[in-house]
């Protein structure tokens, strides 16, 4: 039962719905353990549009951008520690055992941010639920593939990824459904612990890892499950694998070592390894630095900045995208063994690039055509509600709406209408409720505009761009490239990497955009993304349609592409030719 999270292909998935039919159990396993990708997309939607209503509610974190991006963070830097601790634990307790420990920890995690009455009550919440994302998005695929027949496998474990995006999906309706409902925010973290309990309660239902319980030598429970699992011509067959699979494990690692520091000198001995963990870990970071976390996390947040003020209409457009990328893993499903791993993302990333840059043209004219701001408006809210900045400014007739914001005050838009001439006030809660009580729109995230609209399109275009390619094949690039022996290192390498990415982004995107304003953080994006692109073209081999050996091969020859492996060929026939001057000289 190896080979990783292969992808599947159309085959696959009509033997997936014949096989499900036959026996629903194979279903009922894939879905109950794949509620594991369903948490891990829900954390990463959910914290977006919660955090519009958290501002509302604690002045500290309106004010704050750090602890904006903290909050967002935190759960980052859980899933780096549950991941890390993730891999011991489902190879001492377990698949199954971990499973139902991320549950709990994720539950409590749920609880604890619903029931704060602080911030830093937040902070710690958003790490439990972290380390639960981080212990349940590394072992739910590796128990879906280990107890899926090998014929559905890919189909079966793509039902996981699918989930990722679907969760982010659930998470944009959940928060649009409790917009207007008491304690909004609350809810919508505290409706995460439901798929929580729910999967806790099936999995005490379903076996453990057929591969696990052989590894621990309880061989008579292993062939009960494969039973239920498999036809019965399947499952000496599958048994018979297994044993040589595992026996070959154990004696690699009486090789290597057990320890986990012999393991990683070993593999960074070795050429071939550390020519796939160049592949591997370009692919993941490359995938967190072309941006795509901080419009996940900060979606409603971007578009706001985009001139949209109402959280709700934020929220709603920001489904868009949600929907648009759990769209997209659906059409890497069945474009990734047709086109091939390589050339789907170097196309991902010329979209990516070109969408990111139209998006910095796009929030620059934004920034450059906000309304200006009315001297006589502000003024008429009286000394206390005026900004100071804007006071104290000797040309504050030149000052318009985006200079109101980076001086980290708001804009009161004008009663004639958004785009007119309006007040530029003091950012408090106490004096939005003036601005609002005069039947007029606050804007503190970004200007009223009338181009507004089109970056929220640019930003669909983007995931649609991002989500076929970049998206997912990181993570099938990154089950197939490793030799067997250091497949679960070499994964685990990458997966860190990742993450310690996605929390490098999502911590510094708000600085980022207040620095740099929103125009100026997306051209920076795409700078990461054209190196992230001349890495792939220069690093990442093409694996597709390869058996495992072939990929260790083709890494053990080294990878060259156009124009440079001509110049191999060229300096390998004139070694070959030297090499015959050589032969004849000695002849004669």
């Amino acid at each position: 039962m190896e080979g990783g999270q292969p992808s599947a292909d159309k085959t696959e998935f009509t033997e997936c719905w014949r096989r499900s039919i036959q026996s629903p159990y194979i279903m009922r396993l894939a879905l109950s353990a794949g509620i594991g990708g369903l948490l891990f997309g829900y954390d990463t939607g959910v914290i977006s549009g919660a955090l519009l209503y958290i501002r509302d509610d604690f002045e500290q974190v309106d004010k704050k951008t750090w602890l904006q991006e903290t909050i967002v963070s935190m759960a980052v830097a859980g899933a780096i520690i549950g991941a890390a601790f993730g891999g011991w634990m489902n190879d001492k307790l377990g698949r199954r055992k971990t499973l139902l420990m991320a549950d709990v920890v994720f539950f409590l995690g749920a609880i604890v941010m619903a029931a704060a009455p602080a911030p830093w009550v937040i902070l710690i919440g958003r790490i439990l639920v972290g380390l639960g994302v981080g212990m349940a998005s590394m072992t739910a695929p590796l128990y879906i593939s280990e107890a899926s027949p090998a014929k559905i496998r890919g189909a079966l474990v793509s039902i996981n990824s699918f989930l990722v995006t679907g969760g982010q999906f659930l998470s944009y309706l959940i928060n649009l459904a409790f917009t207007r409902a008491p304690g909004t925010w609350r809810w919508m973290l505290g409706v995460a612990g439901v798929p929580a309990l729910v999967q806790f309660i099936l999995m005490l239902s379903l076996p453990e890892s057929p591969r696990w319980l052989y590894r621990q030598s309880q061989e008579d429970k292993a062939k009960q499950i494969l039973s239920k699992i498999l036809l019965p011509n399947e499952v000496e067959e599958e048994i018979k694998l297994m044993h040589e699979s595992i026996e070959t494990e154990k004696a690699e690692e009486g090789l290597i070592g057990q320890n986990l520091g012999q393991k990683l000198k070993g593999a960074l001995a070795n050429e071939v390894i550390r020519r796939a963990l160049y592949a591997g870990i370009i692919v993941q970071v490359t995938q967190q630095f072309v941006g795509i976390n901080t419009v996940m996390y900060y979606s409603p947040t971007i578009v706001q900045f985009a001139g949209i003020a109402s959280n709700s209409t934020a929220l709603a457009l920001s489904l868009v995208t949600s929907g648009l990328n759990a769209f997209g893993s659906i059409l890497s499903m069945l474009f990734v063994d047709r086109f091939g791993r390589r050339k789907l993302m170097l196309v991902s990333m010329v979209g990516i690039i070109v969408c990111l840059v139209a998006l910095s043209v796009i929030f620059n004219l934004a920034a450059h055509h906000s309304p200006i701001i009315s001297n006589k408006d502000t003024l008429s809210f009286g000394a206390n509600s005026t900004c100071q900045a804007y006071t104290k400014t000797p040309n504050f007739s030149s000052w318009n709406c985006m200079q109101c914001l980076q001086a980290e005050c708001a804009f009161c838009s004008s009663s004639s209408g958004e785009f007119h001439p309006g007040a530029c006030l003091a950012s408090s809660k106490s004096v939005r409720g003036v601005c609002h009580d005069h039947h007029r729109v606050w804007f503190s995230q970004g200007c009223p505009s009338r181009i507004g609209i089109l970056a929220v399109g640019l930003l669909g275009l983007y995931i649609l761009a991002y989500s076929p390619g970049m998206g997912t094949v990181p993570w099938v690039l990154n089950s197939e490239i490793y030799p067997l022996r250091f497949r679960g290192l070499g994964g685990g390498i990458a997966a860190v990497f990742n993450w310690c990415s996605n929390l490098i982004v999502s911590e510094s995107f708000l600085s980022m955009t207040k620095a740099l304003g929103s125009s100026g953080t997306f051209l920076l994006f795409a700078g990461f993304s054209f190196l992230g692109l001349l890495a792939i073209y220069m690093l990442v081999p093409e694996t597709k349609g390869l058996q495992f050996e072939e990929v260790e091969k083709l890494l053990q020859k080294g990878f060259r592409p156009f124009p440079f492996d001509k110049k191999k060929e060229d300096i390998k026939k004139k070694e070959d030719n030297k090499e015959k001057e050589l032969k004849q000289q000695g002849v004669v």
